[in-house]
């Protein structure tokens, strides 16, 4: 059933939405890059950061799209938040992996992917909520050199970091960016998008679980299936081609997803389930479940509509995430060391198919 009509889940969803962006938008970047866990070291800091603000925008807009009334209230947010994440504070990461920065060298060939391809993804779920034009020409920009860059590849993929591995979930973000400018100024880079979707089609579902691989090595061979970035991969393959996407949420379901009663949460690991471990992707593992893995399957259940799999998802993050809730607040209580997390669960928890019939 068709959740978001009830006046339960929109009340959670506003309680949420508020703590968040009173945690992720600050005065001085360096504030949230701060509040980033230490252990992981500086650049994944600001990677991290990178990803609560665009998760946070992500959920703002799709909360503005399910309740317009909303948008008064969330648009300006956006704004602030699109703003902070056009910083050279916060893309220092970048900077530092490229020895350039991202938006002073939009004409040259070095990757920039997850920085470029993150924010130009921003801009668009700030354009189809109704956002104004101030940020058109960069979004062009943007977009423009995501394109020509993917065309200069052999098989239209960019790697996350100068090594040159390619992290398929980072390009999830580049295909969704391109896809989305398409949505709103016709079919820019459809050819593009089609192309590279066939190549992951052909080339790239590692072949013992179905999935599509996460990270392709520069003698092409394909990395190890994990939970968090199959689950990531799979909300963007929902949202590009919904044949894929549900063929992709299958092979999930039967390699990744383990379902106990009136819960179920992703496994980071096909063979084996730690009793604790950290990942720099995934987060706390516990025995075995992934956190990331189980916050971005919440895109895709919510995506293609599979109520039953997302209740049980959500279950499983309020046990395991634990509640806190205070006047017209409430987050997870691992949001307090894992801010990033709580942004993404409440950007997949929204992430409705705006053009399925029922709306």
């Amino acid at each position: 059933e068709f959740p978001f009509t009830s006046k339960k889940e929109k009340k959670e969803l506003i309680r949420r939405a508020n703590w968040l962006y009173k945690e992720v938008i600050v005065e001085d970047p360096e504030e949230l890059i701060a509040k980033m866990p230490e252990q992981i070291g500086r650049q994944f800091q600001g990677q991290w950061a990178i990803y609560a603000c665009s998760m946070t925008a992500c959920a703002l807009c799709n909360l503005i799209r399910l309740y317009p009334e909303l948008q008064d209230k969330y648009m300006g947010n956006v704004v602030r938040l699109i703003d902070q994440t056009n910083t050279p504070t916060i893309r220092y990461y970048d900077t530092e992996w490229w020895k350039e920065d991202a938006l002073d060298s939009l004409d040259g060939d070095a990757s920039h992917m997850t920085y470029i391809s993150i924010l130009a993804w921003m801009i668009g779920n700030y354009r189809l909520a109704g956002g104004d034009g101030r940020y058109d020409i960069l979004h062009k920009k943007l977009c423009d050199t995501l394109n020509r860059r993917m065309l200069a590849s052999h098989d239209l993929n960019l790697p996350s970091f100068p090594n040159g591995v390619i992290f398929l979930p980072d390009m999830m973000f580049s295909g969704l960016a391109l896809k989305d400018y398409d949505l709103i100024c016709g079919k820019t880079y459809h050819s593009t998008i089609s192309k590279w979707l066939c190549n992951l089609k052909t080339y790239y579902i590692e072949p013992r679980t179905g999935l599509l691989a996460s990270t392709i090595f520069r003698n092409r061979s394909l990395g190890r299936v994990s939970g968090a970035y199959s689950g990531l991969n799979t909300t963007g393959l929902s949202l590009l081609d919904m044949q894929f996407g549900e063929e992709q949420m299958q092979r999930l379901k039967e390699r990744l997803t383990i379902t106990f009663g009136k819960y179920a949460a992703i496994k980071e690991y096909l063979t084996k389930a730690p009793k604790f471990t950290f990942d720099i992707d995934a987060g706390p593992v516990v025995y075995g479940i992934s956190p990331s893995g189980t916050a971005f399957a919440l895109g895709a259940a919510t995506f293609v509509g599979e109520w039953e799999l997302r209740e049980k998802l959500l279950n499983t993050a309020r046990l395991a995430g634990g509640n806190v809730r205070y006047g017209k607040y409430q987050h997870y209580r691992l949001a307090d060391i894992m801010l990033t997390g709580e942004a993404i669960t409440l950007a997949m928890r929204t992430m409705v198919n705006f053009d399925a019939k029922e709306l």
